[in-house]
C-alpha cells in the first residue's frame, strides 16, 4: 500500500475529539429519557397504579377518621384542602424514587458504565434522568386528578399552573434523586435518605394542615422547606387559596431546583462516587 493510500485511511487529526452530532446530543438524550420512561411503564402496576391507590387510601382514611367534624380550612372543606397536598406528595415521592432507584440499581448491578461511556455530557445525563422522573410525576398526577378528584367533587381552578407546579415538583425531587442515587452505593443508603430526608420534607410541609395552626417557630421552619411551596402552590392552582404568595413559591422552588441540579451536574462531571 502506498504512502498516499495510508494517509487517506488515517482519520483527519483535526476531527478527533469533536462532537460531530452538534452542541447537544439529542439522539443520546432522547434514548436516555426513553429508557427512564420505559422503566416505570414496564411495571405500571407498581409505579402508576400503586400511587393512585395509596393517594385514594389517604383520602379515604381522613374522610372516615375526621369527616365533616374538622370543619373548613382556609374557606374550603378539609377533604378538598387535603387533596392537592396528597397529590403533590405522591408526585414528588414517585419522581424521587424513579431517578434514585435507576442510578442505584445501575451501580449495584455494575452497569452504570453503560450510561457513563456514551458521548453524553453531564448536563445531558441530568436532563435525561430528570425527564423520566418528571414524566412519571406528571402521569401519576394526571391519574389522581382524573380518577380521584371527580370522586370527591373537586375540580382544578387553574390547570396550566397546576401542570407547572407538578413539573416543578418532579424536577426538584428528580434532581434530589440524582444526588441521592449518586451518593448511595447500596439500597440501604437510599432507603435511609428516603426515610430521613424525603419523607419528613413531604409530611412536614403543610400537606395535612395549614401553617396558620402552627406556632411561629414551626412556621419559620416550614418556610425554609421548598416542598412547602410546592404543595402550597399546587393548592393555590387547584383551590385558589394558599398560605403564601405563589410567585414567591415559584422563585424559591426554581432556585432550589437549579441548585440541586447543579450539584448533580457536578457529580456527573467529576465522576464523584461513580468512577473508581
Amino acid at each position: 500500500m502506498t504512502d498516499t493510500a495510508l494517509q487517506q485511511d488515517r482519520p483527519d487529526p483535526g476531527t478527533q475529539g469533536v462532537r460531530r452530532f452538534g452542541r447537544v446530543n439529542w439522539l443520546g438524550l432522547r434514548t436516555l429519557a426513553e429508557r427512564e420512561t420505559r422503566r416505570f411503564l414496564a411495571v405500571w402496576t407498581q409505579t402508576l397504579l400503586a400511587p393512585l391507590v395509596t393517594a385514594g387510601l389517604f383520602l379515604l382514611i381522613f374522610t372516615l377518621a375526621v369527616g365533616t367534624r374538622r370543619g373548613e380550612v382556609m374557606g374550603v372543606s378539609f377533604l378538598h384542602f387535603l387533596a392537592p397536598g396528597i397529590l403533590m406528595m405522591t408526585v414528588i415521592q414517585n419522581s424521587f424514587a424513579n431517578v434514585s432507584s435507576s442510578i442505584v440499581i445501575s451501580k449495584v448491578q455494575g452497569n452504570i458504565v453503560d450510561t457513563l461511556m456514551p458521548p453524553l455530557s453531564a448536563a445531558e445525563l441530568v436532563a435525561g434522568y430528570l425527564a423520566g422522573g418528571i414524566l412519571r410525576g406528571v402521569v401519576v398526577a394526571a391519574a389522581i386528578m382524573l380518577v380521584l378528584f371527580p370522586f370527591i367533587g373537586l375540580g382544578v381552578e387553574n390547570p396550566l399552573m397546576a401542570l407547572v407546579w407538578v413539573v416543578l415538583g418532579g424536577a426538584f425531587l428528580g434532581a434530589l434523586g440524582i444526588v441521592a442515587g449518586v451518593f448511595a452505593n447500596k439500597f440501604d443508603q437510599i432507603a435511609a435518605i428516603t426515610n430521613f430526608i424525603v419523607t419528613p420534607l413531604s409530611f412536614l410541609s403543610g400537606t395535612f394542615y395549614s401553617l396558620e395552626t402552627l406556632p411561629p417557630v414551626m412556621q419559620a421552619l416550614s418556610h425554609a422547606n421548598p416542598v412547602f411551596y410546592l404543595i402550597d402552590g399546587l393548592r393555590h392552582a387547584v383551590l385558589g387559596v394558599s398560605d403564601s404568595s405563589p410567585w414567591l413559591g415559584l422563585a424559591v422552588v426554581a432556585t432550589a431546583t437549579l441548585a440541586v441540579a447543579a450539584l448533580g451536574w457536578w457529580m456527573f462531571r467529576t465522576g464523584y462516587r461513580l468512577k473508581s
